[in-house]
């Protein structure tokens, strides 16, 4: 009889245990669901975010597109300073605009490639630029590739403050209108290296 009743509290506490798994599993489930549909929620935004990313406007083809031939002219101009220069400083400053700036035309030529716009080509320039933008005309190019020592370290600073402001007032345009991430964030970058290089070019030029 013991034995007997001892296999019936078994098999109740038995079935009471599968009752409760099976609530817990039906909580569990309905947890899991809300689970399931708030882990959905943030992988929505990550799935779309490449797609976010990846919206450009006119404004960014713009900056694309006018920063590379900008980009060009302001290595062309840093690459005069290795033979022509006399200033150590001027010198470390046309190393460090050709560092910035190679890479980032690079990056512009991807981003106008990937959108099936066009890349500028090697030196081309927008003559509509000339003037402004900062951009230097072919007469300013030859009379600072004509001078050297402190004449060339006079006009290559006094015309890279002018190139450099013409950057930043692009990079403000594209903070200011763009769509794309990427470019608003070199923009971003733009506006603070730059900035800095004038007030150091302006610094160096009081000196003289």
């Amino acid at each position: 009889m013991n034995s007997k009743r001892s296999l019936v509290r078994c098999t109740a506490a038995v079935a009471a245990a599968g009752a409760a798994a099976f609530v817990l599993a039906a909580c569990g489930g309905g947890g899991d669901s809300s689970a399931g549909h708030d882990g959905r929620t943030p992988k929505s935004p990550s799935a779309s975010a490449p797609a976010s990313r990846g919206q450009h406007n006119a404004a960014d083809v713009t900056f694309a597109k006018g920063m590379i031939p900008h980009h060009r002219q302001a290595v062309e101009m840093a690459e005069l300073a290795p033979s022509r220069a006399r200033s150590a400083e001027v010198k470390t400053l046309a190393a460090d605009i050709r560092k910035a700036q190679d890479p980032e035309i690079e990056t512009l030529s991807g981003w106008l490639t990937s959108w099936g716009e066009e890349v500028p080509a090697q030196g081309v320039m927008d003559h509509s630029m000339h003037g402004s933008g900062g951009m230097m005309s072919a007469e300013d190019m030859q009379r600072l590739e004509d001078s050297s020592g402190k004449a060339f370290d006079t006009a290559f600073m006094e015309m890279m403050i002018e190139h450099h402001e013409g950057a930043v007032a692009m990079a403000g345009a594209e903070q200011a209108d763009g769509a794309y991430e990427p470019a608003e964030k070199m923009a971003g970058g733009i506006i603070t290296s730059q900035t800095a290089e004038i007030t150091r070019m302006k610094e160096l030029l009081g000196r003289n």
